[in-house]
């Protein structure tokens, strides 16, 4: 079962990144969208 679940993320790695990349500015446009009303 480990072995199966290091060889799926190794042969994914690549859009694991881009994900983690998606993920990221999501949030931060979440943040900053939240906290940019609080400046007008």
């Amino acid at each position: 079962m480990a072995q199966e679940l290091k060889l799926a993320v190794n042969r994914s790695r690549d859009t694991l990144v881009a994900d983690a990349l998606g993920a990221a500015s999501l949030m931060i446009l979440l943040f900053v969208g939240l906290w940019l009303p609080g400046l007008i």
